[in-house]
């Protein structure tokens, strides 16, 4: 505990850090539909898609990688649904159609731009008692939606309403091809009757549970790829040190959100984190402490930027980002609008601290097991663009198509562990062309990517260039290599050798200051270390000739 102490006060004192770009990171948003405040600001179809596009492109320069898109607003949707009306925010009118798919667009335009789109499904609430959302669905069920006030509420303690937020959210992943579904609001409203004893509250947090549970079932038995996530309140409750101020998942809301990342029926949390300083720092690290090795991607309130919100400095922001990257959390941005919009230059600070793209992490507890690299790669080079095309990689998980990532340097050797040689994500294509500078050449490297977020080993352009490259490591004679000094690559404890072609050919600990390559046969080699998080780093290339 002294340690999370220590680390919270060095944080406040912080004016200025810094973190390196990770490339396994979730850099999200919530693009929010209720009303058209983040998108759509028309009723026009066309202008829709344009805004939307635009949009996106933003976000892609800001290197975001997923988007959380308003799917299910408050008992009506985006999309055409056998068992909602359409939301307004499309159409203008409540119930009426578009002309178009709005979900389907979203969608496709995240995967033209290498970004997940997780289906954000607001669940408890169904918005005013007599708007069309509410009353649509207590006609058809009248005890299944509780008034309060003026609002009306599906009953947590009524199993139909688990057994109604399961079936819409397999329609969403049975008709689309989302990469996650993202439950917002999935507690107790806080206008709620209050418990009355601790039973009570542990019978509500049972109930919620078990509505988790089904909406689990009926997304994994479909689609076992699709990441479940849920934003939970900020706090997941009081800590030895810190109070919640009442306000935290566990207790105020019944919402056992660290329970379901150890029962495994959630693949990420994104919590609301709307907080700054001690109510920031020390919460977020609980978090990240109970994660169970799931994604912890921390929830930034950057609309208190806004004079009108809560007129933050950026300074707060900043922080906040540097803490959560240093602590191996993700950040994801509420909303879409305060970051496109640069509100107090955040837009301009985004895309210096997340200066090159990431991928997601991989659901290693779903799957482990790899593609196959790519194959046979060929690259057609012309003065301002490069043509390249690859042989298909083979699927090991049972997803449903694969991925594939473009890694380019100025260099041969293309280092895929660093995320700045990272410049195209998850296509879907086994070709692509690529424009660059006229008179300079650059060098590619291709994984595959299963839908797990699983990655290949690298298959890399062998040219002239790479194969008579000069060679980093010194060999002493055809049996024996210098290994650099230790130091020099962290936490190495094992080397891994490998073809150009990305093949491990032999692993050898990092010990001592040779290593017998006595038995690889004459060619061009690249060195790699293995740390004790299996984290890897280019040493250099190197060549045996005897």
């Amino acid at each position: 505990m002294k340690k999370k102490i220590l680390v919270v006060l060095s944080m406040l004192m912080l004016t200025a850090s810094v973190s390196h770009a990770q490339k396994h990171e979730v850099r999200a948003v919530w693009l929010t539909t209720i009303g058209g405040i983040d998108w759509p600001h028309s009723y026009s179809a066309t202008a829709q898609k344009r805004e939307l596009t635009t949009l996106l492109d933003k976000l892609k320069l800001a290197n975001i990688n997923t988007v959380l898109v308003q799917a299910r607003v408050r008992g009506t949707t985006i999309y055409p649904s056998a068992m909602e009306p359409w939301d307004g925010c499309i159409s203008g009118t409540p119930g009426r159609s578009p002309g178009y798919d709005a979900l389907q667009l979203v969608i496709d335009e995240c995967h033209k731009r290498g970004m997940e789109c997780h289906a954000w499904m607001v669940t408890i609430p169904v918005g005013k008692w007599n708007k069309t959302g509410c009353s649509q669905l207590r006609k058809k069920f009248p005890t299944m939606i509780r008034r309060i006030g003026e609002d009306g509420f599906m009953n947590p303690e009524q199993p139909m309403t688990g057994d109604y937020l399961a079936k819409i959210c397999a329609e969403v992943v049975t008709a689309y091809d989302i990469d996650g579904i993202h439950l917002d609001y999935i507690r107790y409203p806080e206008t709620w009757p209050r418990v009355k004893n601790g039973k009570e509250r542990i019978q509500r947090r049972a109930n919620i549970t078990s509505i988790v549970r089904k909406i689990h079932q009926a997304v994994k038995s479909r689609k076992p790829w699709v990441k479940m996530s849920c934003s939970p309140v900020g706090k997941a409750d009081d800590l030895s040190r810190y109070s919640s101020g009442g306000w935290n998942a566990y207790t105020a809301v019944c919402q056992d959100a660290q329970g379901w990342l150890r029962e495994g029926i959630m693949d990420q949390l994104y919590p609301m984190m709307y907080f700054r300083g001690n109510q920031f720092f020390p919460f977020a690290l609980d978090w990240q402490e109970r994660s169970y090795g799931r994604t912890i991607v921390s929830g930034l309130g950057i609309y208190f930027l806004s004079p009108q919100e809560g007129n933050w400095p950026l300074a707060d922001v900043k922080r906040e980002m540097h803490f959560v990257r240093q602590n191996g959390l993700g950040h994801a941005y509420f909303r879409a609008k305060f970051l496109t919009d640069n509100t107090k230059g955040l837009y301009s600070f985004v895309r210096q601290f997340d200066d090159a793209p990431a991928l997601i992490p991989p659901m290693t507890w779903a799957s482990t097991l790899p593609p196959t690299a790519p194959t046979t790669i060929r690259v057609v080079r012309s003065e301002r663009s490069d043509k390249i095309s690859w042989g298909g990689a083979q699927d090991r998980s049972h997803s449903p198509y694969l991925l594939y990532n473009i890694y380019a340097s100025l260099t041969p050797d293309v280092d895929t562990n660093d995320p700045h040689n990272l410049v195209v994500t998850r296509l879907t294509a086994t070709t692509t062309a690529l424009p660059h500078s006229a008179g300079r050449t650059l060098y590619y490297a291709v994984t595959a990517l299963d839908r797990y977020g699983n990655e290949s080993m690298p298959l890399f352009e062998v040219s002239t260039a790479i194969s008579s490259a000069k060679p980093s490591i010194q060999i002493t004679d055809g049996r024996r290599m210098r290994l650099p000094a230790k130091g020099q690559v962290l936490d190495a404890e094992f080397i891994a050798i490998e073809t150009l072609q990305g093949q491990v050919v032999v692993t050898l600990p990092y010990r001592g200051t040779y290593a017998d390559i006595s038995r690889l046969p004459d060619g061009v080699y690249r060195m790699r270390s293995i740390g004790r998080k299996g984290r890897s780093h280019r040493i250099g290339l190197f060549s045996v000739k005897r």
